[in-house]
Protein backbone atom coordinates (compact mmCIF):
# COMPACT_ATOMS: atom_id res chain seq x y z
CA UNK A 1 0.00 0.00 0.00
CA UNK A 2 1.12 3.55 -0.05
CA UNK A 3 0.78 6.34 2.34
CA UNK A 4 -0.86 10.01 2.49
CA UNK A 5 2.85 11.25 1.30
CA UNK A 6 3.09 9.27 -1.62
CA UNK A 7 -0.39 9.67 -2.86
CA UNK A 8 -0.14 13.46 -2.52
CA UNK A 9 3.08 13.32 -4.41
CA UNK A 10 1.48 11.28 -6.88
CA UNK A 11 -1.31 13.41 -6.74
CA UNK A 12 0.53 16.51 -7.72
CA UNK A 13 2.10 15.10 -11.04
CA UNK A 14 -1.26 13.98 -12.48
CA UNK A 15 -2.82 16.67 -11.86
CA UNK A 16 -0.18 18.91 -13.67
CA UNK A 17 -0.24 16.44 -16.17
CA UNK A 18 -4.07 16.69 -17.15
CA UNK A 19 -3.44 20.23 -16.96
CA UNK A 20 -0.58 20.67 -19.18
CA UNK A 21 -2.11 20.96 -22.98
CA UNK A 22 1.45 21.04 -24.71
CA UNK A 23 3.44 19.14 -25.86
CA UNK A 24 0.63 16.83 -27.41
CA UNK A 25 0.73 14.11 -29.61
CA UNK A 26 -2.34 13.28 -31.73
CA UNK A 27 -3.47 9.97 -32.48
CA UNK A 28 -5.84 11.15 -35.96
CA UNK A 29 -5.92 10.44 -39.56
CA UNK A 30 -6.69 13.07 -41.44
CA UNK A 31 -9.96 13.36 -44.03
CA UNK A 32 -9.33 16.31 -45.00
CA UNK A 33 -8.39 20.26 -43.93
CA UNK A 34 -11.14 20.96 -41.88
CA UNK A 35 -10.40 17.85 -39.62
CA UNK A 36 -7.36 19.55 -38.34
CA UNK A 37 -8.26 20.73 -34.81
CA UNK A 38 -6.24 21.61 -31.26
CA UNK A 39 -6.69 18.55 -28.90
CA UNK A 40 -9.01 20.20 -26.26
CA UNK A 41 -11.31 20.51 -29.12
CA UNK A 42 -10.74 17.47 -30.55
CA UNK A 43 -10.72 15.91 -26.47
CA UNK A 44 -12.21 17.81 -24.53
CA UNK A 45 -12.46 15.23 -21.26
CA UNK A 46 -9.12 14.06 -22.22
CA UNK A 47 -6.81 16.52 -23.49
CA UNK A 48 -3.46 17.01 -22.02
CA UNK A 49 -1.17 14.75 -20.39
CA UNK A 50 0.85 14.46 -23.66
CA UNK A 51 -1.78 11.94 -25.25
CA UNK A 52 -5.01 10.38 -25.19
CA UNK A 53 -4.55 7.42 -23.58
CA UNK A 54 -2.17 8.89 -20.83
CA UNK A 55 -4.78 11.38 -19.91
CA UNK A 56 -7.33 8.68 -19.64
CA UNK A 57 -5.12 6.60 -16.95
CA UNK A 58 -3.72 9.60 -15.36
CA UNK A 59 -7.56 10.02 -14.51
CA UNK A 60 -7.56 6.69 -13.48
CA UNK A 61 -4.53 7.44 -10.96
CA UNK A 62 -6.14 10.32 -9.61
CA UNK A 63 -9.17 8.37 -9.18
CA UNK A 64 -7.55 5.52 -7.49
CA UNK A 65 -5.46 7.75 -4.92
CA UNK A 66 -8.70 8.68 -3.90
CA UNK A 67 -9.83 5.08 -3.53
CA UNK A 68 -6.41 4.58 -1.43
CA UNK A 69 -6.38 7.65 0.86
CA UNK A 70 -9.82 9.91 0.60
CA UNK A 71 -8.28 12.44 2.21
CA UNK A 72 -4.91 12.70 1.19
CA UNK A 73 -3.58 16.26 0.79
CA UNK A 74 -4.40 16.58 -2.63
CA UNK A 75 -8.17 15.18 -2.62
CA UNK A 76 -10.03 18.40 -2.77
CA UNK A 77 -8.10 19.63 -5.45
CA UNK A 78 -8.96 16.16 -7.61
CA UNK A 79 -12.77 16.26 -6.66
CA UNK A 80 -12.85 20.05 -8.49
CA UNK A 81 -10.66 18.50 -11.78
CA UNK A 82 -13.37 15.67 -12.02
CA UNK A 83 -16.23 17.94 -11.34
CA UNK A 84 -14.74 20.66 -13.63
CA UNK A 85 -13.49 18.18 -16.39
CA UNK A 86 -15.86 15.24 -16.30
CA UNK A 87 -18.78 16.78 -17.08
CA UNK A 88 -21.71 15.27 -20.04
CA UNK A 89 -21.01 17.93 -22.62
CA UNK A 90 -16.88 17.03 -22.17
CA UNK A 91 -18.18 13.09 -22.51
CA UNK A 92 -20.53 13.98 -25.63
CA UNK A 93 -17.63 15.80 -27.36
CA UNK A 94 -15.24 12.80 -26.91
CA UNK A 95 -17.96 10.79 -28.49
CA UNK A 96 -18.79 13.15 -31.53
CA UNK A 97 -14.66 12.88 -32.34
CA UNK A 98 -14.63 9.03 -31.73
CA UNK A 99 -17.75 8.74 -34.24
CA UNK A 100 -15.85 10.80 -36.93
CA UNK A 101 -14.69 8.78 -39.85
CA UNK A 102 -10.93 7.09 -39.56
CA UNK A 103 -11.52 6.74 -36.10
CA UNK A 104 -12.63 3.11 -36.40
CA UNK A 105 -9.05 1.78 -34.58
CA UNK A 106 -8.68 4.95 -32.07
CA UNK A 107 -5.94 4.21 -29.70
CA UNK A 108 -6.48 0.38 -30.37
CA UNK A 109 -6.50 -1.43 -27.76
CA UNK A 110 -4.74 0.14 -25.19
CA UNK A 111 -6.64 3.20 -25.06
CA UNK A 112 -9.78 1.22 -25.06
CA UNK A 113 -8.36 -0.85 -22.31
CA UNK A 114 -7.90 1.88 -20.32
CA UNK A 115 -11.00 3.71 -20.12
CA UNK A 116 -12.77 0.35 -19.49
CA UNK A 117 -10.05 0.55 -16.11
CA UNK A 118 -11.25 3.99 -15.09
CA UNK A 119 -14.66 3.65 -15.34
CA UNK A 120 -14.31 -0.09 -13.22
CA UNK A 121 -12.38 2.23 -10.60
CA UNK A 122 -14.82 4.75 -10.42
CA UNK A 123 -17.47 1.71 -10.23
CA UNK A 124 -15.60 0.88 -6.79
CA UNK A 125 -14.75 4.48 -5.75
CA UNK A 126 -18.55 4.96 -5.98
CA UNK A 127 -19.25 2.15 -3.25
CA UNK A 128 -18.15 4.80 -0.71
CA UNK A 129 -18.07 8.33 -2.36
CA UNK A 130 -21.28 9.67 -3.46
CA UNK A 131 -19.69 11.84 -6.03
CA UNK A 132 -17.97 9.09 -7.68
CA UNK A 133 -21.12 7.61 -8.93
CA UNK A 134 -22.49 10.60 -10.45
CA UNK A 135 -18.46 10.97 -12.34
CA UNK A 136 -19.67 6.97 -13.34
CA UNK A 137 -22.96 8.33 -14.58
CA UNK A 138 -21.56 10.51 -16.73
CA UNK A 139 -18.59 8.52 -17.86
CA UNK A 140 -21.11 5.45 -19.10
CA UNK A 141 -21.73 6.16 -22.53
CA UNK A 142 -18.16 6.92 -23.29
CA UNK A 143 -17.37 3.57 -21.49
CA UNK A 144 -20.36 1.64 -23.38
CA UNK A 145 -18.52 2.95 -26.52
CA UNK A 146 -15.70 1.47 -26.07
CA UNK A 147 -16.88 -1.69 -24.56
CA UNK A 148 -18.96 -2.18 -27.62
CA UNK A 149 -15.93 -1.96 -29.82
CA UNK A 150 -14.33 -4.75 -27.99
CA UNK A 151 -17.20 -6.89 -28.51
CA UNK A 152 -17.59 -5.50 -32.20
CA UNK A 153 -13.61 -6.19 -32.87
CA UNK A 154 -12.22 -9.10 -30.73
CA UNK A 155 -13.91 -11.79 -32.80
CA UNK A 156 -12.84 -10.29 -36.05
CA UNK A 157 -9.33 -10.71 -34.42
CA UNK A 158 -7.53 -13.45 -35.42
CA UNK A 159 -4.48 -13.53 -33.87
CA UNK A 160 -3.15 -11.70 -30.88
CA UNK A 161 -0.41 -8.45 -31.05
CA UNK A 162 2.36 -9.75 -28.49
CA UNK A 163 4.16 -6.75 -28.17
CA UNK A 164 6.28 -4.56 -25.36
CA UNK A 165 4.20 -1.64 -25.91
CA UNK A 166 0.65 -0.17 -26.77
CA UNK A 167 -0.46 -2.80 -29.05
CA UNK A 168 -0.06 -5.56 -26.41
CA UNK A 169 -3.81 -7.62 -26.58
CA UNK A 170 -3.04 -9.34 -23.16
CA UNK A 171 -2.64 -6.35 -21.51
CA UNK A 172 -5.72 -4.30 -22.93
CA UNK A 173 -8.08 -7.31 -21.63
CA UNK A 174 -6.97 -7.63 -19.02
CA UNK A 175 -7.57 -3.72 -17.58
CA UNK A 176 -11.54 -4.42 -19.69
CA UNK A 177 -11.62 -7.62 -17.95
CA UNK A 178 -12.18 -5.57 -14.60
CA UNK A 179 -15.11 -3.56 -16.45
CA UNK A 180 -16.18 -6.29 -17.26
CA UNK A 181 -16.69 -7.64 -13.83
CA UNK A 182 -17.58 -4.33 -11.95
CA UNK A 183 -20.47 -3.55 -14.81
CA UNK A 184 -21.48 -7.18 -14.88
CA UNK A 185 -21.01 -6.84 -18.90
CA UNK A 186 -21.18 -10.66 -19.58
CA UNK A 187 -20.86 -10.44 -23.64
CA UNK A 188 -17.19 -8.52 -23.12
CA UNK A 189 -16.22 -10.90 -20.17
CA UNK A 190 -16.89 -14.04 -22.15
CA UNK A 191 -14.97 -12.48 -25.10
CA UNK A 192 -12.03 -12.04 -23.06
CA UNK A 193 -11.64 -15.42 -22.29
CA UNK A 194 -12.50 -16.92 -25.16
CA UNK A 195 -10.21 -14.74 -26.97
CA UNK A 196 -7.55 -15.40 -24.54
CA UNK A 197 -7.77 -19.17 -24.12
CA UNK A 198 -7.79 -19.40 -28.05
CA UNK A 199 -4.78 -17.19 -28.53
CA UNK A 200 -2.64 -17.85 -25.48
CA UNK A 201 -4.12 -21.39 -23.54
CA UNK A 202 -1.50 -23.80 -25.98
CA UNK A 203 1.35 -21.92 -25.62
CA UNK A 204 4.66 -23.30 -24.34
CA UNK A 205 7.94 -22.60 -22.68
CA UNK A 206 7.83 -19.11 -23.14
CA UNK A 207 10.90 -17.38 -24.32
CA UNK A 208 11.51 -15.12 -21.69
CA UNK A 209 15.45 -14.25 -22.90
CA UNK A 210 13.89 -12.63 -25.91
CA UNK A 211 12.36 -9.82 -23.12
CA UNK A 212 13.12 -6.85 -23.24
CA UNK A 213 12.91 -4.88 -26.61
CA UNK A 214 14.43 -1.38 -26.45
CA UNK A 215 11.47 0.60 -25.72
CA UNK A 216 9.39 -1.75 -24.15
CA UNK A 217 7.14 -1.37 -21.01
CA UNK A 218 5.22 -4.49 -20.89
CA UNK A 219 6.70 -7.65 -20.77
CA UNK A 220 4.64 -9.55 -23.18
CA UNK A 221 4.84 -13.08 -21.73
CA UNK A 222 4.33 -12.07 -17.95
CA UNK A 223 1.01 -9.73 -18.80
CA UNK A 224 -0.47 -12.59 -20.80
CA UNK A 225 0.77 -14.95 -17.56
CA UNK A 226 -1.30 -12.26 -15.67
CA UNK A 227 -4.69 -12.55 -17.93
CA UNK A 228 -4.28 -16.16 -18.19
CA UNK A 229 -4.30 -16.58 -14.38
CA UNK A 230 -7.73 -14.80 -14.94
CA UNK A 231 -9.54 -16.67 -17.43
CA UNK A 232 -7.51 -20.33 -18.18
CA UNK A 233 -10.39 -22.75 -19.11
CA UNK A 234 -10.48 -26.38 -19.10
CA UNK A 235 -7.48 -26.95 -16.46
CA UNK A 236 -6.01 -25.09 -13.19
CA UNK A 237 -4.13 -22.39 -14.02
CA UNK A 238 -1.11 -24.10 -12.41
CA UNK A 239 -1.51 -26.87 -15.44
CA UNK A 240 -1.63 -23.93 -17.86
CA UNK A 241 1.52 -22.31 -16.27
CA UNK A 242 3.80 -25.40 -16.05
CA UNK A 243 3.34 -25.85 -19.48
CA UNK A 244 4.09 -21.98 -20.25
CA UNK A 245 6.62 -20.85 -18.26
CA UNK A 246 10.23 -20.45 -18.98
CA UNK A 247 12.92 -23.11 -18.53
CA UNK A 248 14.67 -22.08 -15.08
CA UNK A 249 17.84 -21.14 -16.80
CA UNK A 250 16.16 -18.12 -19.40
CA UNK A 251 13.81 -16.73 -16.41
CA UNK A 252 16.80 -14.45 -15.35
CA UNK A 253 15.61 -11.87 -17.86
CA UNK A 254 12.01 -11.26 -15.90
CA UNK A 255 14.08 -11.30 -12.22
CA UNK A 256 16.48 -8.06 -13.28
CA UNK A 257 15.67 -4.64 -14.07
CA UNK A 258 16.02 -3.52 -17.23
CA UNK A 259 18.61 -0.98 -17.39
CA UNK A 260 17.60 2.34 -18.31
CA UNK A 261 20.14 4.37 -19.96
CA UNK A 262 18.28 7.86 -21.01
CA UNK A 263 15.25 8.66 -18.92
CA UNK A 264 15.23 11.61 -20.70
CA UNK A 265 14.62 10.06 -23.81
CA UNK A 266 10.98 9.28 -24.74
CA UNK A 267 11.30 5.54 -26.07
CA UNK A 268 13.89 4.48 -23.68
CA UNK A 269 12.69 5.72 -20.73
CA UNK A 270 9.57 3.01 -21.42
CA UNK A 271 12.00 0.34 -20.17
CA UNK A 272 10.57 2.29 -16.29
CA UNK A 273 7.18 1.44 -17.27
CA UNK A 274 8.16 -2.12 -18.09
CA UNK A 275 9.95 -2.53 -14.79
CA UNK A 276 7.14 -1.49 -12.90
CA UNK A 277 4.45 -3.91 -14.97
CA UNK A 278 6.45 -6.46 -14.11
CA UNK A 279 6.62 -6.07 -10.71
CA UNK A 280 2.47 -5.61 -11.39
CA UNK A 281 2.68 -8.91 -13.16
CA UNK A 282 4.71 -10.91 -10.54
CA UNK A 283 2.51 -9.82 -7.45
CA UNK A 284 -0.36 -10.80 -9.26
CA UNK A 285 1.29 -13.94 -9.78
CA UNK A 286 2.70 -14.76 -6.74
CA UNK A 287 0.14 -17.18 -5.21
CA UNK A 288 0.29 -19.38 -7.65
CA UNK A 289 4.51 -19.84 -8.05
CA UNK A 290 6.41 -22.73 -6.56
CA UNK A 291 8.42 -21.75 -3.25
CA UNK A 292 11.59 -21.92 -4.85
CA UNK A 293 10.13 -19.28 -7.84
CA UNK A 294 7.75 -17.38 -5.40
CA UNK A 295 11.28 -16.73 -3.31
CA UNK A 296 12.73 -14.90 -6.63
CA UNK A 297 10.20 -12.79 -7.54
CA UNK A 298 9.27 -10.88 -4.07
CA UNK A 299 13.06 -10.39 -4.32
CA UNK A 300 12.45 -9.61 -8.04
CA UNK A 301 9.36 -7.11 -7.05
CA UNK A 302 11.22 -5.33 -4.59
CA UNK A 303 14.32 -4.43 -6.85
CA UNK A 304 12.24 -3.67 -9.75
CA UNK A 305 10.27 -1.17 -7.75
CA UNK A 306 13.12 0.58 -6.52
CA UNK A 307 14.66 0.98 -9.88
CA UNK A 308 11.80 2.86 -11.27
CA UNK A 309 9.20 4.24 -8.89
CA UNK A 310 11.19 7.21 -8.05
CA UNK A 311 10.35 7.96 -11.79
CA UNK A 312 6.75 8.30 -11.55
CA UNK A 313 7.16 11.65 -9.86
CA UNK A 314 10.41 12.49 -10.71
CA UNK A 315 12.33 13.17 -14.24
CA UNK A 316 11.36 14.68 -17.22
CA UNK A 317 8.16 15.30 -18.88
CA UNK A 318 8.14 12.46 -21.32
CA UNK A 319 8.38 9.85 -18.20
CA UNK A 320 6.39 11.79 -15.89
CA UNK A 321 3.39 12.11 -18.33
CA UNK A 322 2.43 8.50 -18.10
CA UNK A 323 4.69 6.19 -15.01
CA UNK A 324 2.52 7.36 -12.22
CA UNK A 325 -0.26 5.06 -13.31
CA UNK A 326 2.31 2.20 -13.58
CA UNK A 327 3.45 2.77 -10.55
CA UNK A 328 0.29 2.63 -8.32
CA UNK A 329 -0.14 -0.27 -10.45
CA UNK A 330 2.61 -2.32 -8.98
CA UNK A 331 1.71 -0.51 -5.56
CA UNK A 332 -1.89 -1.14 -4.97
CA UNK A 333 -3.32 -4.12 -6.96
CA UNK A 334 -2.31 -7.45 -5.92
Amino acid sequence: MIDADFAAAISRTALCNVSTEYPYKLDQVLGGDDAVRVPRVLHPLFHGSYDWHSCVHMHWTLARLLRAHPRHPRADATRRHFEERLTAANVQGELATLAAPHRESFERPYGWGWLLKLAAELNLLAADDRAASRWLEILAPLAHAFAERFVDFLPRATYPTRAGTHGNSAFALLLALDYGEAAQHRALHRLIAERANLWFGRDRRYPAEYEPSGDDFLSSGLVEAALMRRVVDGCSFADWWSQFQPARNTIHGWLQPAIVSDASDPKIVHLHGLNLSRAWCWRQLLPELDPELRAFAEESIARHLAASVPTATQGAYVGTHWLASFALLALTEK
